[in-house]
């Protein structure tokens, strides 16, 4: 009871938590998580609310939770800080499969059986003995994904970091008075006809289209995407010769200013140092080319255009002939003319060579 004096009952203090920054930070990282469990959440919202002031009974209040349940959690903080926040060993749920058969599901995922290239989630259900929903669990928890594959290709080329920073550079800080022009040819366009009408997209079902097809010849279609405008320079030919590589920056110089130099960033294909295009190249010293290093196509940023005009346009469609194709194409060119998209790149290029080193390095492990 409080002590009294002459008469008068004085109130009993309210105790107070003082939390260090670091402590702050924790339950605050706590309580914002979206993977943290809710009592995890609890405990770190009334530990917060009692550091500000409030009392117990007002904590309680404000969470909808017991009165019991505040003094506890805030007498365990005061005698053991974060630590007495956790859950006593031995309390939960317990785990749901023996630990042996979670175990080998995991070291067994990068092993799959002679016959196979990989496991999948009933294979490894079968050989394990449990079931696929455990499976996939376990590989969710456990951030193992042995169905997909990433695609990838470090470069060997022995000028790699040079050509790597003369294209960057161009990106990050684009020459006065000049354009850039991320210039590639995207050959094979092919004219397919579906065998047999598609069905719309409509509700309630996808668009279908046959998997088989007519084909009626291929085209390559030339680019020059401006770096700073997202305008594009193109034409189609039949082929993709020097010839025809020579045709379209003859069109290039014609449809740019004359008074800019022209920076065009290429890859290292054949034909754009065949003799030729250089005798003509020397005669014209306002283009600099600007080649990336082999195997790294993911330089040029025309690539990204490429993949847009696949997708919406080109990979979509049914096409009778070479010129229905080619309408297509130039229709979408025309749209894009029209609403030109700039692609800005934004990856620092210290972190790409530190990403391409450990990729490196990795490989140099696998046997």
């Amino acid at each position: 009871m409080a002590p009294c004096y002459s008469g008068v009952t004085m109130p009993r203090p309210i105790s107070s938590i003082e939390l260090t920054a670091e402590e702050k930070a924790v339950l605050q990282r706590r309580m914002r998580s979206a993977t943290a469990s809710q009592r995890e959440n609890l405990r770190a919202r009334v530990i917060l609310l009692r550091s500000q002031g409030h009392k117990e009974q007002a904590v309680a209040q404000k969470l909808g939770v017991s009165l019991p349940c505040v003094s506890k959690w805030s007498h365990r903080f005061e005698l053991q800080g974060l630590a007495g926040l956790n859950d006593k060993p031995g309390r939960g749920r317990k785990p749901w499969l023996p630990a042996a058969k979670v175990e080998q599901v995991i070291t067994r995922v990068t092993q799959p059986p002679p016959h196979r290239r990989r496991w999948s989630v009933r294979s490894m259900a079968r050989a394990v003995g449990i079931s696929r929903h455990s499976v996939h669990k376990i590989w969710k928890q456990n951030e193992l994904k042995p169905h997909l594959t990433r695609v990838f290709k470090v470069s060997t080329d022995p000028d790699f970091e040079r050509k790597f920073w003369d294209v960057i550079g161009l990106y990050l800080h684009p020459p006065d008075k000049a354009l850039v022009l991320c210039c590639d040819e995207k050959s094979q366009c092919q004219a397919l006809e579906r065998s047999q009408p598609a069905l719309p997209l409509g509700i309630g079902h996808i668009r279908t289209q046959t998997h088989d097809y007519f084909r009626h010849g291929t085209i390559t279609l030339f680019a020059a995407l401006s770096y700073l405008e997202g305008k594009i320079i193109s034409r189609t030919e039949p082929h993709h010769t020097h010839v025809e590589w020579l045709r379209f920056l003859k069109q290039v110089e014609r449809e740019t200013p004359v008074d800019l130099d022209l920076h065009l960033v290429v890859d290292n294909y054949g034909t754009h140092k065949h003799a030729k295009v250089q005798q003509w190249l020397k005669r014209r010293p306002r283009f600099h080319l600007h080649f990336t290093p082999t195997g790294s196509s993911w330089l040029n940023l025309v690539e990204r255009f490429f993949a847009e005009i696949t997708e919406d346009a080109i990979r979509a469609g049914s096409f009778g002939s070479v010129g229905e194709l080619v309408r297509a194409i130039e229709q979408y060119l025309a749209y894009w003319r029209e609403n030109p998209k700039r692609y800005t790149w934004h990856a620092k290029g210290e972190d790409i060579l530190a990403k391409i080193k450990r990729a490196r390095e990795a490989l140099g492990h696998v046997k």
